[in-house]
């Protein structure tokens, strides 16, 4: 039994593959006819769940699809569901962190508190929800970007345990400590379960 993952984020399917190393996995790039799903949920449950309906449908397969951003409480939980298209252009992490970076600037420290959010969602080729799992990691944005690892805004958050942040730390202790991590743990016996269920071909 084989999921597509409703990304094209070559770095996301990596991370997804060495998380649930037992299961097998396609993604967008090899769907070009797939549709872009319109993001417009208010929260990443919404989003996650839309997009793995969506592209089951759409694509007459099992798709796991997740949601997953940056909630800075001092910024009302900006960047929230945005946290993708924050400066405006979707994927553009520079011009997202810079904006992160300026709109915490004038703020005290004790403003800089974070937690990353991953919600991911499984559809079954009907477009039917058939599991659901959350994850939060929680750090605190630093004031400049440090490492090269990671992407979106990794290299602003700090794990203060380990005092790096995301883009430091290796792939390993990331797949091990990260919002992602921690809702694919949680999706894995959903998984296991629905491959089990799964009609044999």
């Amino acid at each position: 039994m084989r999921f597509v993952l409703g990304t094209r984020n070559r770095k996301k399917r990596e991370e997804i593959e060495s998380i649930l190393s037992e299961f097998a996995f396609a993604d967008l790039n090899d769907w070009p006819e797939a549709p872009e799903v319109d993001e417009d949920g208010k929260t990443f449950e919404e989003n996650a769940s839309k997009k793995a309906s969506e592209l089951a449908r759409a694509l007459k397969q099992w798709v796991l699809a997740e949601d997953s951003g940056l909630v800075v409480p001092a910024l009302n939980g900006r960047p929230g569901v945005q946290s993708a298209r924050y400066a405006g252009q979707h994927g553009d992490d520079d011009a997202n962190n810079r904006r992160l970076l300026a709109e915490l600037a004038p703020l005290p420290d004790d403003s800089r508190r974070a937690y990353y959010v991953c919600v991911a969602a499984v559809a079954d080729p009907d477009g039917e929800i058939r599991a659901i799992s959350e994850g939060r990691c929680h750090g605190i944005i630093t004031k400049e970007l440090r490492g090269s690892g990671g992407f979106g805004y990794d290299p602003l958050f700090l794990i203060p345990e380990y005092h790096k942040t995301f883009g430091e730390l290796s792939p390993v202790v990331k797949h091990a400590i990260s919002h992602r991590a921690r809702a694919l743990e949680r999706l894995r016996p959903q998984l296991k379960k629905l491959c089990r269920e799964a009609p044999k071909s």
